[in-house]
């Protein structure tokens, strides 16, 4: 008998790679450049995952949505200076790679992005890290509302056309949980991320990973649900 064809969609921040500080400094730039009090790490870890002018709704309730556009344009070129002076950029959490090869060398499975960065940002990304041929469907902020809503990733069904039945998505934030129920995703919350256990749990997760090691047979187990 044929195994079905299945989905796992990856978050990028937070679940793939370790970008808090460089979305941390740049947050605080773009404070001081708009005349606004920094918020701290904390405030800035919970919204990470929201498209860009979400993110500072949260952080700056006080703000319109026009400043808020402004903003996230500040944070965007924030974020540009910072990889030209620096010359590095947010690395792939342990384990990663291995967790997408074992996924990618299965001829039913097709692997996925969603999340709040903008394309260019994910390309950059691939880059980087040279991750890019894994995915089959990419999925940013550009032309899809802020998670949780679900448009990323129907839009990832749409193009491989499995079933939701057979999708998991896996990430590390209360939006990506929410997100992947809406779907009728299968969800994997992982705990080296920016949201905690208790909110992965409340906003859906089915299960919740320790590493990259355990994701694979903890999908696996889910799968086996189905």
């Amino acid at each position: 008998m044929t195994a079905p064809l299945r989905l796992v969609v990856f978050d990028m921040d937070g679940t793939l790679i370790n970008s808090a500080a460089f979305i941390e400094q740049a947050m605080a730039n773009v404070c001081a450049q708009a005349g606004f009090s920094a918020p701290s790490g904390e405030a800035v870890r919970a919204i990470i995952g929201l498209s860009l002018p979400e993110a500072f709704a949260v952080l700056l309730p006080e703000t319109d949505y026009a400043e808020q556009d402004r903003l996230a344009g500040l944070y965007r070129e924030n974020i540009v200076a910072m990889r030209r002076q620096s010359g590095d950029d947010a690395p792939l959490y342990a384990g990663a790679r291995c967790a997408l090869d074992q996924l990618q060398a299965r001829d039913e499975v097709l692997l996925g992005i969603a999340t709040g960065k903008a394309l260019r940002g994910v390309r950059h990304a691939f880059e980087v890290h040279d991750i890019g041929g894994y995915f089959h469907t990419v999925q940013g902020a550009d032309g899809h509302p802020s998670k949780p809503h679900p448009s990323m990733l129907e839009q990832c069904l749409r193009e491989t056309g499995v079933d939701a039945a057979q999708a998991v998505i896996v990430g590390d934030t209360s939006f990506d949980m929410a997100m992947g129920r809406a779907a009728g995703f299968l969800c994997v919350g992982v705990r080296w991320g920016y949201h905690s256990d208790a909110v992965l749990t409340q906003t859906g997760a089915h299960v919740l990973v320790d590493n990259f090691a355990d994701l694979v047979p903890a999908i696996d187990d889910l799968w086996r649900t189905v």
